[in-house]
């Protein structure tokens, strides 16, 4: 059995204060054999940086996934070049720098790690059920488990995914509304899934930011600066387990608070 965390979007330095004081304690509770996170929010709520990327890599994650917001900071652009645990989603444009997926070996089973970007209410990008089509009839030669990042605004479209996915993949976990969803569950071919395993970092906030700031555009429209919450830190994620065959046994919703004192 192989035990994979994935950490909901990372956002800012509280997301990554989080991270650094409850990941230790999570990998030795659950025995964990990867680390996943995503990680497109890790600078200021908004991109990420190379320096945020290589502090998330030392304190164990293993591989960051990513979405819209992945080279907004544009010192991440060559950097993408040398580092093979940043993920890009796969149905953006191969000229797009960034690595595709990311292949580890763990008790002899080859797992494959890939993000994937949805249409629905966010960006123009290939379709990712044919993506995904393509993706895997490469992969399946190997029958590697394969954990999906699927990067989405609508439910629905996750929901499809999934089940046009179910039994191809191990697991399906939806990320980009910042907000955790108590769907958690196996579909019927093997295939764990969420719609959203949630936002590490400020929860006394409007998806990250600041609650005055998010209220103050909603009622002038206007953009203003944007500023990272920092109050009641949390960690928010799912825990899955797999077996050899790549069939998902279990997926458990993690919510762990980190108390400052």
């Amino acid at each position: 059995m192989i035990r994979i965390l994935y950490i909901g979007d990372i956002f800012g330095k509280p997301g990554r204060r989080t991270v650094k004081e409850l990941l230790p304690g999570l990998k030795e509770e659950f025995a964990l054999d990867l680390v996943i996170a995503n990680g497109e929010n890790l600078a200021g709520g908004l991109g990420m940086t190379p320096d945020t990327a290589n502090d998330m890599f030392e304190l164990g994650i293993d591989v960051l996934t990513s979405g819209n917001h992945l080279w907004d900071k544009k010192e991440i652009v060559a950097h993408l070049a040398k580092e093979e645990r940043i993920l890009k989603p796969i149905n953006y444009p191969p000229e797009v720098p960034g690595n595709d997926i990311y292949e580890i070996e763990i008790h002899g089973k080859k797992v494959v790690v890939l993000c994937l970007m949805g249409r629905v209410f966010t960006v123009t990008v290939d379709c990712p059920f044919r993506i995904m089509d393509a993706y895997l009839e490469k992969l399946m030669s190997e029958r590697p488990i394969v954990l999906v990042d699927f990067h989405a605004e609508a439910t629905a479209e996750k929901q499809a995914m999934a089940w046009y996915l179910d039994g191809r993949i191990s697991a399906l976990i939806g990320s980009h509304t910042h907000v955790q969803t108590a769907d958690e569950r196996i579909l019927p071919q093997g295939t764990a899934y969420i719609t959203d395993a949630g936002m590490t970092g400020p929860h006394d906030s409007i998806i990250g930011l600041r609650t005055k700031d998010g209220i103050e555009r909603f009622l002038t429209q206007i953009p203003n600066r944007f500023n990272p919450a920092k109050e009641n830190l949390m960690l928010n994620g799912v825990l899955i387990s797999v077996d050899e065959k790549g069939s998902a046994l279990d997926i458990q919703r993690i919510r762990r608070s980190y108390l400052i004192e």
